[in-house]
């Protein structure tokens, strides 16, 4: 099933079953959104992701910055990446995040998609270090993009195409029971900045 931005109600569970999701829309005015893009995209200190996959180590395409409220570790793809504390731009999108989603998070990682040609395999958020059920509030900016979930059981899909400046929540227990995606395409030549605010069990 596919879903477009004018089918959304933020009080809605777009998931059927065995987890939860809110889509709250754009949150931020087309000028808001390209300031907060430009903003990231020059003042973030992206690396390139690594992933020991096989026992090698592989380094993506994708760059990605880890964030927090103290510098605390946290492991994910068998590596370990310690926290920069938190700039002045994303403890103002953290508290607003906060408040739309009446959740708190004390960390957030961020994705930059060069191009529609990157992406990211199915896979869910079920690290040791997240706090367990705990949500993660998933901001776009940037390129428009497709982002898909698919129950691990039943394999029934639920795509979104997430706007800039858009907000998306996965909550409860999603990460035990959905899948979700980035898929690529090569109809976006654009980048994609997408932030992920979680909370980190110190």
């Amino acid at each position: 099933m596919e879903l477009f931005q004018e089918d959304f109600s933020t009080e809605k569970n777009y998931l059927p079953y065995d987890g939860m999701v809110n889509y709250f829309g754009t949150i931020f005015s087309e000028e808001e959104s390209n300031h907060f893009y430009l903003k990231l995209l020059n003042e973030i200190e992206w690396k390139n992701d690594e992933a020991i996959i096989f026992g090698k180590l592989i380094y993506t395409k994708r760059k990605v910055a880890w964030y927090a409220d103290e510098n605390f570790n946290y492991t994910y793809s068998k590596r370990t990446k310690k926290a920069l504390k938190f700039t002045e731009d994303l403890l103002f999108l953290k508290n607003l995040v906060e408040e739309k989603t009446n959740e708190t998070y004390n960390s957030c990682l961020l994705n930059l998609y060069h191009s529609g040609e990157e992406g990211m395999a199915y896979h869910s958020d079920g690290e040791r270090d997240l706090k367990e059920n705990g949500a993660i509030a998933s901001l776009s900016f940037g390129a428009k993009r497709k982002f898909s979930f698919k129950h691990k059981t039943t394999k029934e899909r639920i795509d979104f195409n997430l706007e800039p400046g858009s907000l998306l929540v996965m909550k409860g227990e999603t990460q035990k029971n959905w899948l979700h995606r980035l898929p690529p395409t090569k109809l976006v030549k654009t980048p994609r900045i997408n932030l992920t605010f979680r909370s980190i069990k110190k």
